[in-house]
């Protein structure tokens, strides 16, 4: 992440200078963490619309013009007759009437909307931010980038959504973990400049222990970004929807029909049992690596808020799991799979905000 830099100022308004200068930055890691907050609603409400199987109904693309819903019922059966030559109708839906249809494409159509919504709320305020100067120099390529980063996010969702327009009535699992990943991923880097700006020298980074940590934390993030991947092939795969026992599938540790496709490493991205297995232990991996990041949290000398920070990360991995065995246990309930979504982003800022808590300090008049 591009460094922040506030030059020194040698004469009387210093004092003030430096007053304005973090005023402007509180109001931009605010702006920021409104925008973090947006995504973490669209990720939620992403897997809604993914749950509820509606992500093919809108088989248009159409970023502003398409904003609005169908107004008049020639618009709305102008939209259901292109949905009705999609192989999802053919193959899943084959005789919905417009009423059902009008359910499944308000998510698809808010999802989209809630995306665009994304755009104008970092647009605006960044555009009002630069033309007033109020932008910490060396923060303007990483807001770009930023900017950039969720313009290719929507492209990537129409990429997604196009590959269960044309031969098979589902989108792809690979396209939807990509989805899913840089959503994320927009979201981690939104909060990690947020925190800098409100926070450029925590007290845990100058703690002996801190490099360690450091190390720990980004290994734990890591491997949850890995679980949840798999977590959305699971989604893509309806993979949840068998073999919804715990800790056992079918009565055994491995299922015998996870080995069917050649060659092997298929069955760990491909098969349906596959794939349940590899998150399932993706998973207890991941909580132990997490769980081990929150004892030795505990026993270094990085203040209060680095203590705080390492017990809530430990208690939202067992939390996390528990959301996972329970969606599987309901057969993929819509609540509580929605739930866990939103539990995957919540340890992912906990870890974010804790690894920012122990960030490497290398300050003078620069910020990290």
């Amino acid at each position: 992440m591009s460094s922040v830099t506030y030059p020194a100022s040698r004469n009387a308004a210093a004092p003030a200078l430096d007053a304005s200068r973090q005023r402007h930055a509180r109001a931009i890691a605010t702006w920021l963490l409104i925008c973090c907050g947006m995504v973490f609603a669209m990720a939620v409400i992403g897997a809604v619309t993914r749950l509820t199987e509606s992500g093919l109904s809108m088989v248009e693309w159409k970023p502003l013009i398409g904003i609005l819903p169908p107004l008049t019922e020639t618009e709305w059966n102008r939209v259901f007759d292109l949905y009705r030559e999609t192989p999802e109708y053919r193959y899943v839906n084959a005789g919905m009437g417009l009423e059902e249809f009008k359910h499944i494409f308000f998510w698809e159509w808010f999802h989209r909307f809630w995306g665009q919504m994304i755009g104008f709320v970092f647009l605006l305020p960044f555009l009002w931010f630069w033309a007033t100067k109020r932008i910490p120099k060396g923060l303007m390529p990483t807001l770009v980038g930023l900017f950039l980063l969720g313009g290719l996010q929507g492209g990537i969702g129409w990429f997604m959504v196009v590959s269960g327009l044309v031969d098979r009535p589902s989108v792809s699992h690979y396209r939807l973990a990509l989805h899913l990943g840089v959503a994320f991923l927009i979201f981690a880097l939104m909060l990690w400049v947020a925190l800098g700006l409100l926070d450029p020298k925590p007290e845990g980074s100058r703690s002996a222990a801190a490099p360690a940590l450091r190390r720990h934390a980004g290994l734990a993030l890591g491997l949850v970004a890995v679980t949840a991947a798999w977590g959305a092939f699971v989604a893509g795969l309806d993979a949840g929807m068998i073999y919804n026992t715990w800790p056992l599938m079918g009565g055994q540790i491995i299922p015998s029909d996870m080995w069917f496709l050649n060659p092997a490493p298929l069955n760990f991205v491909e098969n349906h049992a596959g794939v349940q297995f590899t998150h399932r232990w993706l998973a207890m991996v991941t909580g132990l690596v997490v769980l081990g990041l929150w004892w030795r949290a505990g026993k270094a000398d990085i203040g209060p808020r680095g203590h705080r920070l390492g017990q809530a990360v430990g208690v939202m991995v067992v939390v996390q799991i528990a959301l996972g065995i329970a969606t599987l246990l309901t057969v993929v309930a819509i609540p509580l799979a929605a739930v866990h979504q939103a539990g995957a982003l919540t340890l992912i800022a906990l870890l974010v905000w804790f690894r920012h808590e122990v960030k490497r300090s290398r300050w003078t008049s620069q910020g990290s």
